[in-house]
């Protein structure tokens, strides 16, 4: 029992260790390349309905396609409308596990592949020289661990309950709640609606329960498979968290509408087994009646999705979501871009402001951890993003050049802002490094430095002074840490670190430097306007 037990916890921490992995590999991997795929791909709902329906039609496995729906949603490449089509086909996609049980009589066992994967995966990442190769080669080691980890909840579970004896249950009538019940802590047991399902559809056609009865223990494994989800999105961002509730109320809609209507779809699917000359069993009507109120909830659920997403974007909302949020980018303005480009300019001074306040708090709040700036960083990059977004959606062909150029040095003032941003840990980093007892000899040359980032950081315009102190401060401390190296007074591996973390620092002072060049657009358009007018004054 014991032994069993920690089975459980061991897959189940794998499991937690797989989607962490496949999170952080796609979000290093992807890019602005594979998001704007999967945004054309998903682009309606429609589209990542028919998307989900035929990758878990070949994974057989609606579990691998929500986990992997919840990966991409972590990562920022899907957005909460499109994800939903995709959950929504995913459990159309997942009705071919039954078709299989019933028509053929086995399924695909996905689990066999992983460890090939998980060959892949890791090769990849040991061998490639490429930074994103390696981030796709950690994505697939996860996608592989996932099944690895699931493979062993599955085994350690049915070893836990083999021993129970279903027969007494099986042979009684207790009524529709208990056998959706049933089918429910079956899916959730397992941790696949797949298996739960292949039981149902056995034991109904071996005569062991009712038609109408292994219809609601259908309906329930349905309903356990949104347990996956759930777990999935235990460590998640919001926007996941909010898609495992999204796909618990739609499967909780489908399973309570078909329940309602149980009779009228037993009946209709008589009908339509009658009709399409399928044989007259019970398992063939059960993956019948899975399939029919699966679609019939979709194609329900489908035209309020964009509701339903503004819906669920409401929870789980944090300080820094709402401050992520663009307030004065107004998509009407988008074909008139002379009054754009003032929206664009409030914004911008949000994101400067923004990013200033994520680099303050790394230099003056004490013992911070990385993972306590994840929110402000996700906030500034995200509001980054917007504004980089609106631009590009503006009509080109009606600007005059000066609206150009001023749009396109906004463009570059969010790439620099963007990149500082992703250098922020550095600064906790390097106030770190003044607590290394071997660097006590330089602890007021990085207290100097420090104050000197302060100073940076805290200006509203570029300052060149300050700037060129801290490029002097910094390869002062380089050449005393080389030095140090040298004579053995600095350990090779904490030195190394350091200078890492100076260069970082370096680089991220470089990037906010040229960012607080940036100038407003509509002082450029008015500053060339009068320029204009001197030239050809009226």
């Amino acid at each position: 029992m014991i032994a069993t037990l920690f089975q459980i916890l061991g897959g189940l921490a794998l499991f937690l260790l797989a989607m962490e992995m496949m999170t952080n590999g796609l979000k290093n991997a992807a890019g602005h390349h594979l998001r704007h795929m999967l945004g054309h791909w998903t682009k309606t709902p429609l589209r990542g309905l028919a998307a989900g329906f035929l990758i878990t039609g070949l994974v057989q496995s609606s579990g691998a396609v929500t986990v992997a729906t919840i990966g991409f949603v972590n990562a920022g490449l899907l957005n909460l409308s499109q994800s939903l089509g995709v959950i929504f086909g995913s459990n159309i996609g997942t009705t071919m596990t039954a078709w299989l049980v019933s028509l053929v009589g086995f399924g695909f066992n996905i689990e066999a592949i992983a460890l090939p994967i998980l060959a892949a995966g890791v090769g990849l990442k040991l061998v490639s020289n490429n930074p994103r190769s390696q981030s796709l080669g950690e994505a697939l080691a996860g996608f592989a661990l996932f099944f690895l980890g699931l493979s062993i909840l599955k085994s350690s579970l049915e070893s836990f309950t083999g021993g129970l004896d279903n027969s007494i249950l099986l042979k009684n009538d207790y009524g529709l709640p208990a056998f959706m019940l049933i089918g429910f802590l079956a899916t959730v047991v397992t941790q696949s609606s797949s298996a739960a399902l292949a039981i149902v559809l056995t034991a109904a056609a071996g005569g062991l329960i009712p038609l109408n009865n292994a219809a609601a223990a259908v309906i329930g494994a349905n309903l356990g498979s949104t347990s996956t989800a759930a777990l999935s999105a235990l460590k998640a961002t919001a926007n996941a968290r909010r898609l495992a509730v999204g796909h618990i109320l739609f499967n909780a809609v489908t399973g309570l509408i078909a329940l309602l209507i149980l009779p009228v779809m037993l009946w209709t699917v008589a009908l339509l087994a009658d009709w399409l000359s399928l044989d007259a069993n019970v398992a063939v009507s059960l993956a019948l009646f899975h399939t029919l109120f699966n679609v019939l909830g979709a194609f329900i659920m489908l035209p309020f999705t964009p509701g339903f997403a503004r819906f669920l974007g409401r929870l789980f909302r944090s300080k820094e979501e709402d401050v992520a949020e663009p307030r004065f980018l107004d998509n009407t303005l988008i074909t008139t871009p002379e009054l754009a480009v003032g929206a664009v300019d409030q914004e911008m001074r949000r994101l400067i402001d923004l990013n200033r306040g994520l680099l303050r708090v790394c230099l003056d709040r004490e013992d911070l951890k990385p993972a306590q700036i994840r929110p402000k960083t996700d906030s500034c990059l995200s509001l980054n993003q917007s504004i980089t977004d609106y631009i590009s959606r503006l009509r080109a062909e009606k600007m005059h050049p000066a609206t150009v150029d001023a749009l396109t040095r906004s463009i570059l003032t969010c790439r620099y802002l963007a990149e500082a941003t992703g250098l922020a840990p550095a600064l906790l980093q390097l106030r770190e490094a003044r607590k290394l007892p071997q660097l006590a000899c330089l602890s007021g040359q990085l207290e100097e430095y420090v104050e000197l980032l302060r100073v940076l950081v805290s200006a509203k315009k570029a300052v060149p002074v300050t700037f060129n102190d801290t490029e002097k401060t910094y390869h002062m401390l380089k050449s005393c840490m080389l030095a140090m190296i040298v004579k053995g007074e600095l350990s090779p591996i904490a030195g190394e670190r350091t200078l890492d973390t100076l260069s970082s620092v370096r680089r991220l002072c470089d990037q906010w430097y040229k960012s607080l060049a940036w100038q407003p657009a509509t002082e450029q358009l008015n500053g060339a306007s009068q320029a204009e007018e001197v030239v050809n004054p009226t």
